[in-house]
This record gives C-alpha cells, sequence and structure tokens, in this order.
C-alpha cells in the first residue's frame, strides 16, 4: 500500500506543480486593494473639485447682487414698518407701479429721450473741442501759454456757478444747458490730452526723427498712441460727468427732461416719482460706463499683445 500511496504522489506531484495557482500573493492582494483605494479616492476628490468649482462659479456671479439685494431688502423692511413715513419713502412695490404708469400715461420716454439727446451732443461738443486744444497745447508750446492761465481760471468755477449767468444771455433753452455741460466734459478731456502728449517718450521722438518721420507722421504714430490711453480714460470719466450735470441742469433751466422730473417730484412731494428718477439715472450711468469701457479696451486692444496663440 505504501507503494500505491508513493506511486501516486509521484505521479500526481507534477501535474499539481504544474497547474498555476488561482490565488494571488499576499502583497499583489494588498497592492491591488490599495490601487483601488487611491481610484476611488481620485474619483471622489475630482468629483468633489467640480463640484467646488461650480459653487464657486455660482457665488462669483451672484456676489454683486448681495449689496443690491440687502439694500431692497432693508428699504422693504423700512417701508412697511413705517420707520420713515410713506410720504418720504414709499415701498418698493409702489415704486414699480409708478414707474408702469410714468411710462404708460406720462411722458417719461420722451424726457427721458430729451435728456440723452442733451448729454450725447454736449459730451461730443466739450470732447472734441477739448482734445483739438489739448493736442495744440502740447504740441506747441505758446499755445499753452496763451490759453493755459485763462482756462485755469475758468475750470476751477464750477458748472453751477456759470448756470445762471449763462441762463441770462442765452435764455433758459437747450444752448445754455449745452453749454455749461460742455464745460464739464472740457477739463478733465483737456488736460488729459495735454497730459498725454508731453509724456509720449523721448526715445520714441528721437527715433522718429532719425527715420526723417514728418510732422504729420510724428503725430499719427507716435504721439497720438502715446496720448490715446489717458484720452480714453479721461472720457470715460467726462460721460459720467455729463450725465449727472444734466439733472442741474435740466433741474436749475428746464421745463422737460429726467432732471425737470426730479426737482418736480420733489417740489409736489413724490416722492414715487423721484425715486423711480434716480433709479434710471443709476442705471442709465452704469450702463454709459460700461459702454465706455468697453470703447476703450476695443481703441487699447494694440496695447495688450494677444498671448494665447504661440505657446507651447
Amino acid at each position: 500500500m505504501g507503494n500505491a500511496v508513493s506511486r501516486q504522489q509521484s505521479h500526481s506531484g507534477p501535474a499539481a506543480l504544474a497547474q498555476p495557482s488561482t490565488q494571488a500573493p499576499p502583497h499583489e492582494s494588498r497592492e491591488s486593494a490599495h490601487a483601488g483605494s487611491r481610484d476611488g479616492g481620485r474619483e471622489t476628490g475630482a468629483a468633489a473639485g467640480g463640484v467646488w468649482r461650480t459653487l464657486a462659479g455660482a457665488a462669483w456671479f451672484a456676489w454683486p447682487w448681495v449689496l443690491p439685494l440687502l439694500i431692497v431688502g432693508g428699504w422693504t423692511l423700512a417701508s412697511t414698518q413705517q420707520w420713515i413715513s410713506p410720504a418720504f419713502l414709499p415701498t418698493p412695490l409702489r415704486t414699480v407701479a409708478s414707474f408702469w404708469d410714468m411710462l404708460v400715461r406720462q411722458s417719461y420716454l420722451q424726457d427721458f429721450w430729451v435728456s440723452v439727446s442733451l448729454v450725447v451732443q454736449s459730451f461730443v461738443l466739450g470732447a472734441l473741442a477739448a482734445v483739438v486744444l489739448g493736442f495744440a497745447a502740447g504740441l506747441w508750446r505758446p499755445v499753452e501759454r496763451f490759453f493755459g492761465p485763462t482756462l485755469d481760471t475758468i475750470r476751477h468755477i464750477p458748472g453751477v456757478a456759470w448756470f445762471p449767468l449763462i441762463v441770462l444771455w442765452l435764455g433758459v433753452g437747450t444752448s445754455a444747458k449745452t453749454l455749461v455741460i460742455a464745460k464739464t466734459v472740457f477739463f478733465p478731456v483737456f488736460l488729459n490730452t495735454l497730459q498725454g502728449i508731453r509724456n509720449a517718450d523721448a526715445r520714441h521722438i528721437e527715433l522718429g526723427r532719425a527715420l526723417t518721420l514728418t510732422r504729420l507722421q510724428q503725430l499719427r504714430y507716435i504721439l497720438i498712441p502715446s496720448a490715446l490711453p489717458t484720452i480714453m480714460v479721461s472720457l470715460r470719466y467726462s460721460a459720467g460727468l455729463a450725465w449727472a450735470m444734466v439733472v442741474v441742469a435740466e433741474g436749475l433751466a428746464g421745463q422737460e427732461g429726467i432732471g425737470f422730473l426730479i426737482f418736480r417730484a420733489q417740489s409736489l412731494l413724490m416722492t414715487d416719482q423721484l425715486l423711480v428718477c434716480m433709479a434710471t439715472i443709476g442705471v442709465v450711468g452704469f450702463l454709459i460706463d460700461r459702454g465706455m469701457y468697453a470703447i476703450q479696451r476695443h481703441a487699447l486692444r494694440w496695447k495688450t499683445p494677444d498671448t494665447s496663440h504661440g505657446q507651447s
């Protein structure tokens, strides 16, 4: 029997040794488990990162609206609880209803268009005169010496102080308001144009002379690009000043326009209409600033080289 057992073992031994084991070694099992946990951790981390980026993007988009919502909420609370008399602080719903009534039953759009037209023509007049005279004073010292002291004196007299005198000269029509608003636009643009010309890089000017550029070519290729950034900034700033000044001009001498409506609402204690006009001025002023900023970026796009191409 012992021989039979030994023969059976000797017969089955090589075959058993030749068969591969189906059970992984302990160290390989541990490595597989660790790899699986790492893959699962990566997937979980990627999912969490994606959710976090989505929430961060939503928060970034909603962040500018937090303060306006808080203001409206405080306004609603103060008006409904009558912390301030309803005659002086109507509710937001009443103000919205007044806005709709002004659109439908009153000439609100016509008054709005009168104000916009006045601002546009005053801005164009003041900015054009400022750029032309600023370039002339920047290029020729005698021009600056001739106009400088007088313009600097006039600059320190505010437009509100000029307004009564100009109304005596020109009446309460459009001309007086246009002149006062144009004066408000003129000085920031003039000073920045002059400064931009004077701050032109002397090396560029010398290079232009070495290349025998004409005076017109130097103006086109050197001086205008040098002054353009400061000119665009001053135009953006002056556009906001013009829109704010129209309220004063129309309120002091006018029978139509947003400024006239504000002063009329104040005198008749129509606070809801007063708030509608104020909101209109604020929103339109914001849109003017955004529009001027877009124009500024487009005009100065050559100052920011495109680095999105040609990079590895």
